[in-house]
């Protein structure tokens, strides 16, 4: 990112995110101790050629859902490392309603990054409540993560529109709530600029109906 970017732009935000460290076999065991936090936050800091980190997540244990358990101490942590100026914003990834209620006790949350797609809704209230606070919410797997999204809705509307079914399920997510910022992964530029293309698709009330069916929770 750096050989791409540097010098960076002035209206453009760095998000990174700790608590994981990635292993050889690769691997992402937990790393929330403070001074593996520390380490995390300074080694970004370096790679990326900045004094201060834009948005720092904290991601808490569990794969595709969160794991219930307190994230006191790690945030904690990363609210000290802000006091001292290494970070601006703070943020939470895969986390329950209770921890980010936990976060917030501690310190300003800015954004929540957890599971969430056209099947996965779980996060519908979360979302909900987000959106009224006027905090951004960054859905992960917004395309089904490592096994792709699957749907006969979907390929019925994407025929219907003349669009890829994923490029469908990222309009869904757009329509879903202002406060959502996608994050849809990609190695080619090719599979980037269909993403992007995505961003003109206009799902109408006929579509939404159908693909609300997929996830049982009609759209707002």
């Amino acid at each position: 990112m750096r050989e791409a970017l540097h010098p960076y732009p002035e209206d453009l935000t760095i998000v990174t995110k700790v608590g994981a460290e990635r292993t050889p076999a690769g691997e992402c065991p937990r790393a929330l101790a403070p001074e593996q936090l520390r380490t995390a936050v300074e080694d970004n800091l370096r790679h990326l050629g900045v004094d201060v980190m834009d948005v720092v997540n904290l991601r808490m244990p569990g794969f595709a859902d969160p794991v219930e358990r307190s994230l006191a101490e790690p945030f904690e942590a990363l609210a000290a490392m802000q006091a001292d100026g290494l970070i601006r914003h703070l943020g939470v990834s895969n986390v329950t309603t209770q921890q980010l209620a936990e976060a917030q006790s501690i310190a300003r949350v800015v954004c929540v990054q957890n599971h969430y797609n056209v099947v996965h809704r779980h996060d519908d209230p979360v979302i909900d409540a987000l959106a009224r606070e006027g905090i951004p919410y960054v859905p992960f797997f917004p395309l089904g993560g490592f096994t792709p999204l699957q749907s006969a809705a979907l390929e019925t509307v994407a025929r219907r529109l003349e669009a890829s079914p994923m490029q469908v399920a990222l309009a869904w997510l757009l329509a879903r709530s202002p406060n959502l910022l996608l994050i849809p992964g990609t190695s080619s530029v090719a599979h980037l600029e269909e993403n992007l293309a995505a961003g003109m698709l206009v799902l109408g009330p006929r579509e939404l109906d159908e693909l609300d069916d997929i996830g049982g929770t009609p759209t707002p």
